[in-house]
């Protein structure tokens, strides 16, 4: 439970300071490492985050925890990274920063769809399914992941 709220705590602390930097707090994990606990923190941005961007979040979350009691006493290490393309898909962003790639998805009735995603809105997404138009609004998504595609080409433009 304490990971819990240290997590809440997190988020209010970084939230606004990664805004204005032009990132949105994706993820926070607190894990156990030896005798020190490891703080992953992940965020994102409309066209993906340079390494640039990656080490400005990390310079400034790390002076946010310094000004901060939120971690404790305890020794910590701290990882500031994207959050990956394996990240669920859980917020209308997600989905916007995804389109044009492919997606499996299984709604809460237990379907199990797989398609591109051509639009990305506020409350749905339209995928194209072997050629059909399909759109599914993301309250009736359980989960839906990225699929990763080796030998994609790039339509032309």
């Amino acid at each position: 439970m304490a990971d819990e709220e240290t997590r809440d705590r997190l988020s209010s602390v970084l939230t606004d300071p990664l805004l204005a930097l032009g990132l949105d707090l994706e993820a926070i994990d607190i894990a156990p490492a030896g005798k020190r606990k490891l703080l992953r923190v992940a965020v994102d941005q409309d066209g993906g985050v340079t390494l640039d961007e990656i080490a400005a979040a990390t310079k400034e979350v790390s002076r946010l925890l310094d000004e901060s009691d939120v971690m404790g006493d305890r020794p910590y290490l701290l990882e500031v990274s994207s959050p990956g393309i394996d990240r669920p898909l859980t917020l209308p962003r997600h989905w916007r920063r995804n389109q044009s790639r492919l997606v499996k998805l299984t709604t809460r009735a237990n379907e199990t769809i797989t398609g591109r995603i051509s639009e990305a809105g506020d409350d749905a997404a339209v995928l194209d399914v072997n050629g059909k138009t399909r759109s599914i609004t993301y309250a009736d998504v359980a989960k839906a992941r990225v699929q990763i595609e080796f030998n994609r080409k790039e339509p032309e433009a």
